[in-house]
């Protein structure tokens, strides 16, 4: 991936007429007084991908946001997950159906993309939320359904009761100390998307001498090249901000390209000592 990147750019998923916006804007835990304006602001910058969750509290607020924007909602690529199942096959379904009518009220609404937030409640719990996501699906309620921190056992583990399989999406933490290649190698293998949150790592390495080094040479920020990093290793980056300045600068990524070299010194970094994840590490399965 080179220099024909731009922020239009998409990525296919598997089984799909859809395409998915290879820049995403996430809003993990943005409060409800400030999330609508943090993803108008997005929206202004050029972002057609929000992706919330359940968990976030922050549905609503997405939105009234996309709504407001004056965007067709066709142009606007949303996602939502859910992280507990509702205790039955049937008040799951509503759970993840009242998701969909929250973020997009109305007989036509619908989301892009569903995902089970976690594999962490068991294989029983994950079967109950699968089995509403193609319920979901199958009355285009949802276009596509897919998985967060899943491993590749838990994946192969869900062919014992999924009938849309492999999943269209996984999104797991990944940035250059966090590259979880052999769940990465696995998704690739089968035409599964991989979205990556926390792509900044919370900045907490922003001052490594490598990473600083070569956001110098391009004249950016070290955000701006993990983003960057990202988008060339083909990943879906999830950068979150409520900063207004910051949301414009993590899109401001198509101006300059990462030579192999200075690809090979970023994945070079998941060998320092202290690399890890900073919110979670995929394990491979349930066994």
């Amino acid at each position: 991936m080179s220099q024909s990147l731009s922020i239009q750019s998409a990525l296919p998923i598997r089984d799909s007429p859809m395409k998915i916006p290879q820049l995403g804007f996430g809003v993990y835990l943005s409060p409800e007084s400030i999330c609508k304006t943090s993803c108008l602001a997005a929206l202004r910058a050029g972002y057609r991908h929000i992706d919330s969750a359940q968990y976030y509290r922050n549905e609503k607020q997405v939105g009234e946001a996309i709504r407001e924007s004056g965007i067709p909602r066709s142009e606007i690529f949303v996602t939502t997950k859910i992280l507990a199942a509702g205790g039955s096959s049937e008040a799951t379904y509503k759970k993840c159906l009242n998701s969909v009518e929250t973020i997009d009220p109305g007989d036509d609404g619908y989301l892009d993309l569903f995902l089970i937030h976690s594999p962490h409640s068991g294989q029983n719990k994950v079967k109950e939320m699968w089995l509403a996501l193609e319920r979901l699906h199958q009355e285009g309620k949802v276009k596509t359904i897919g998985v967060s921190n899943f491993g590749g056992g838990h994946i192969d583990a869900m062919k014992s009761f999924a009938t849309t399989w492999p999943p269209h999406v996984n999104q797991i933490e990944l940035h250059p100390w966090c590259q979880h290649t052999k769940v990465v190698d696995y998704c690739k293998d089968k035409g599964i998307v991989v979205e990556a949150y926390s792509p900044l790592a919370r900045m907490i390495w922003q001052h490594n001498e490598s990473l600083v080094s070569i956001a110098r040479s391009h004249g950016k920020s070290a955000a701006q090249v993990m983003i960057r990093y990202a988008l060339q290793k083909g990943w879906v980056p999830l950068p979150k901000s409520d900063t207004e300045d910051r949301i414009k600068g993590n899109a401001n990524v198509y101006d300059f390209n990462l030579s192999g070299d200075e690809m090979k010194r970023l994945d070079d970094l998941e060998n320092m000592r202290d690399a890890r994840a900073v919110v979670e590490s995929v394990t491979w399965g349930w066994s």
